[in-house]
Protein backbone atom coordinates (compact mmCIF):
# COMPACT_ATOMS: atom_id res chain seq x y z
CA UNK A 1 0.00 0.00 0.00
CA UNK A 2 2.35 2.82 0.47
CA UNK A 3 2.71 4.25 4.25
CA UNK A 4 -0.33 2.88 6.22
CA UNK A 5 -3.17 0.43 6.78
CA UNK A 6 -5.35 -1.35 4.03
CA UNK A 7 -7.65 1.12 2.15
CA UNK A 8 -5.11 4.32 2.73
CA UNK A 9 -3.92 5.97 -0.37
CA UNK A 10 -0.79 4.36 -1.82
CA UNK A 11 2.11 6.78 -2.47
CA UNK A 12 1.45 6.68 -5.94
CA UNK A 13 -2.70 7.67 -5.67
CA UNK A 14 -1.42 10.81 -3.78
CA UNK A 15 1.30 11.38 -5.59
CA UNK A 16 -1.48 11.53 -8.47
CA UNK A 17 -3.95 13.43 -6.44
CA UNK A 18 -1.97 16.12 -3.89
CA UNK A 19 -1.24 18.25 -6.98
CA UNK A 20 -5.30 19.06 -7.11
CA UNK A 21 -5.83 19.94 -4.02
CA UNK A 22 -7.18 23.02 -2.50
CA UNK A 23 -4.74 24.98 -0.66
CA UNK A 24 -5.60 26.87 2.76
CA UNK A 25 -6.89 30.70 2.30
CA UNK A 26 -5.11 31.48 5.77
CA UNK A 27 -8.14 32.96 7.08
CA UNK A 28 -9.20 29.42 9.30
CA UNK A 29 -5.64 28.63 10.46
CA UNK A 30 -3.52 25.70 9.54
CA UNK A 31 -5.09 22.28 7.80
CA UNK A 32 -4.51 19.05 8.84
CA UNK A 33 -2.19 17.00 6.78
CA UNK A 34 -4.81 16.54 3.45
CA UNK A 35 -3.36 13.02 3.20
CA UNK A 36 -4.53 12.10 6.69
CA UNK A 37 -7.56 13.72 6.66
CA UNK A 38 -8.57 11.56 3.36
CA UNK A 39 -7.64 8.45 4.36
CA UNK A 40 -10.21 8.97 7.05
CA UNK A 41 -12.80 10.17 5.01
CA UNK A 42 -11.80 6.98 2.66
CA UNK A 43 -12.13 4.69 5.41
CA UNK A 44 -15.32 6.05 6.44
CA UNK A 45 -16.76 5.32 2.96
CA UNK A 46 -15.38 2.43 2.85
CA UNK A 47 -16.67 0.40 6.04
CA UNK A 48 -19.88 2.93 6.92
CA UNK A 49 -18.01 3.40 10.33
CA UNK A 50 -19.96 6.02 12.00
CA UNK A 51 -17.61 9.39 12.44
CA UNK A 52 -16.96 9.21 15.94
CA UNK A 53 -16.13 6.41 15.70
CA UNK A 54 -13.23 6.97 13.30
CA UNK A 55 -10.12 5.32 14.24
CA UNK A 56 -7.65 8.07 15.71
CA UNK A 57 -4.46 7.52 13.53
CA UNK A 58 -7.20 10.14 10.84
CA UNK A 59 -7.25 12.71 13.60
CA UNK A 60 -9.67 14.26 15.19
CA UNK A 61 -13.32 12.97 13.58
CA UNK A 62 -14.65 16.50 13.93
CA UNK A 63 -11.75 17.74 11.20
CA UNK A 64 -12.16 14.79 8.86
CA UNK A 65 -16.10 15.19 9.00
CA UNK A 66 -15.93 18.90 8.75
CA UNK A 67 -13.74 18.85 5.61
CA UNK A 68 -15.81 16.26 4.30
CA UNK A 69 -18.82 18.27 4.76
CA UNK A 70 -17.23 21.10 3.37
CA UNK A 71 -15.74 19.66 0.37
CA UNK A 72 -19.20 18.18 -0.05
CA UNK A 73 -20.72 21.50 0.30
CA UNK A 74 -18.84 23.54 -2.05
CA UNK A 75 -18.39 21.01 -4.63
CA UNK A 76 -14.14 20.58 -4.19
CA UNK A 77 -15.19 16.37 -4.35
CA UNK A 78 -16.57 16.85 -8.00
CA UNK A 79 -13.67 19.37 -9.06
CA UNK A 80 -11.52 16.49 -7.93
CA UNK A 81 -12.77 14.00 -9.42
CA UNK A 82 -13.52 15.54 -12.92
CA UNK A 83 -9.82 16.47 -12.65
CA UNK A 84 -8.48 13.22 -12.03
CA UNK A 85 -10.34 11.91 -14.87
CA UNK A 86 -8.89 14.49 -17.14
CA UNK A 87 -5.47 13.72 -16.28
CA UNK A 88 -5.88 9.76 -16.55
CA UNK A 89 -7.49 9.94 -19.63
CA UNK A 90 -5.23 12.23 -20.76
CA UNK A 91 -2.47 9.48 -19.78
CA UNK A 92 -4.73 6.82 -21.72
CA UNK A 93 -5.61 5.13 -18.10
CA UNK A 94 -9.45 5.54 -18.74
CA UNK A 95 -10.85 3.28 -21.98
CA UNK A 96 -14.15 5.05 -22.70
CA UNK A 97 -15.36 2.71 -25.05
CA UNK A 98 -17.68 0.41 -22.49
CA UNK A 99 -21.07 0.69 -23.49
CA UNK A 100 -24.53 -0.90 -22.12
CA UNK A 101 -27.60 -0.72 -23.37
CA UNK A 102 -30.83 -2.13 -21.68
CA UNK A 103 -32.00 -2.13 -24.62
CA UNK A 104 -30.05 -5.09 -25.35
CA UNK A 105 -28.43 -6.67 -22.20
CA UNK A 106 -32.34 -8.61 -20.93
CA UNK A 107 -32.51 -10.21 -18.09
CA UNK A 108 -34.72 -13.23 -18.26
CA UNK A 109 -38.29 -13.28 -16.34
CA UNK A 110 -37.24 -16.37 -14.25
CA UNK A 111 -33.74 -14.42 -13.36
CA UNK A 112 -35.24 -11.78 -10.20
CA UNK A 113 -35.08 -14.62 -7.68
CA UNK A 114 -32.30 -14.94 -4.82
CA UNK A 115 -29.90 -17.26 -5.00
CA UNK A 116 -30.69 -20.88 -4.25
CA UNK A 117 -26.88 -22.03 -3.81
CA UNK A 118 -24.60 -20.43 -1.48
CA UNK A 119 -21.94 -18.41 -4.03
CA UNK A 120 -18.65 -20.10 -3.92
CA UNK A 121 -15.75 -18.81 -1.69
CA UNK A 122 -13.15 -16.26 -3.12
CA UNK A 123 -10.11 -17.83 -1.33
CA UNK A 124 -11.31 -16.89 2.06
CA UNK A 125 -9.32 -14.38 3.19
CA UNK A 126 -10.50 -10.83 4.35
CA UNK A 127 -8.07 -9.16 1.58
CA UNK A 128 -9.38 -10.80 -0.73
CA UNK A 129 -11.16 -7.58 -2.43
CA UNK A 130 -7.82 -6.31 -2.56
CA UNK A 131 -5.97 -8.52 -4.70
CA UNK A 132 -8.68 -8.56 -7.45
CA UNK A 133 -7.72 -4.88 -7.76
CA UNK A 134 -4.04 -4.80 -7.32
CA UNK A 135 -3.71 -5.16 -11.45
CA UNK A 136 -5.22 -1.59 -11.70
CA UNK A 137 -3.18 1.28 -12.33
CA UNK A 138 -3.23 4.28 -9.61
CA UNK A 139 -5.02 6.52 -12.06
CA UNK A 140 -7.63 4.34 -12.41
CA UNK A 141 -7.59 3.13 -8.26
CA UNK A 142 -7.78 6.84 -7.46
CA UNK A 143 -10.78 7.34 -10.08
CA UNK A 144 -13.24 4.60 -8.08
CA UNK A 145 -12.18 6.22 -5.01
CA UNK A 146 -13.35 9.39 -5.61
CA UNK A 147 -16.12 8.01 -7.36
CA UNK A 148 -17.31 6.54 -3.99
CA UNK A 149 -16.90 9.65 -2.03
CA UNK A 150 -18.72 11.58 -4.38
CA UNK A 151 -21.51 9.53 -4.48
CA UNK A 152 -21.86 9.96 -1.16
CA UNK A 153 -21.57 13.94 -1.16
CA UNK A 154 -24.18 13.90 -3.55
CA UNK A 155 -26.30 11.48 -1.28
CA UNK A 156 -25.84 14.09 1.15
CA UNK A 157 -26.71 17.07 -0.71
CA UNK A 158 -30.26 14.71 -1.92
CA UNK A 159 -30.70 13.81 2.07
CA UNK A 160 -30.24 17.14 2.97
CA UNK A 161 -32.82 18.90 0.55
CA UNK A 162 -35.93 16.16 1.20
CA UNK A 163 -35.02 16.91 5.17
CA UNK A 164 -37.43 19.77 6.53
CA UNK A 165 -35.87 22.32 7.97
CA UNK A 166 -35.52 23.00 11.71
CA UNK A 167 -36.45 25.72 13.29
CA UNK A 168 -34.40 27.24 16.57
Amino acid sequence: MGRGERGDLSDAEWERLRPFLPVSNGRCGRWRDHRQVIDGILHRVRTGVHWRDLPERFGPWKTVYERHRLWSADGTWERLLQRIQAAADAAGEIDWDVSVDSTIVRAHQHAAGARIDPPPALGGSKGAEMVEHQDESPWQSLVGRLVEVVREARDWAVRAAASPARSI
